[in-house]
């Protein structure tokens, strides 16, 4: 699981949305950037966290942030993700892995007695400046918003 956490510089990464358009981490400087990961697009928990999250976006920018979601699912079902609730921000479509091996969110898990490998829902804030503010790995997936907001 992941190492990082608030202080240190976050990582260098780069990937492409639903819609094949590239993200960097240096596309965001001078912002604030919520990099939010979710296990797999369209289960409840992963859609309860992003539709909250879209529900205060006003919020998030009023507060100079960008929000980016990032899960392992293909472009295709991150595009019908984001289309069937009316996202907001984009959603990274890392189906290499290399953004969330880099953040450190690939791990073993549990659930209903049996162990895999997976994504675990964490969300990381970085400053203007790249540097991460806040980890957090006990996401609130219907209050999110005031978890990052606070």
């Amino acid at each position: 699981m992941t190492t990082l956490k608030k202080g240190d510089q976050a990582p260098s990464f780069s990937g492409v949305d639903q819609d094949g358009t590239s993200h960097s981490l240096s596309d965001y400087s001078g912002k604030k950037l919520v990099v939010f990961f979710y296990p797999k697009a369209n289960t409840p928990g992963c859609t309860a966290e992003a539709c909250d999250l879209r529900d205060h976006f006003d919020q998030f920018q009023a507060n100079n942030y960008a929000l980016l979601g990032v899960s392992a699912d293909s472009q295709k079902a991150q595009a019908k993700f984001k289309d069937k609730f009316d996202f907001p921000f984009p959603l990274l479509a890392d189906e290499d892995k290399s953004v969330i091996q880099a953040f450190g969110v690939w791990g073993p898990k549990k659930f209903m007695g049996k162990e895999y490998d997976g994504i675990h829902r964490t969300t990381f804030v970085i400053d203007e400046k790249g540097i991460i503010e806040d980890v957090i790995s006990d996401v609130k997936t219907k209050a999110h918003a005031s978890q990052i907001l606070k």
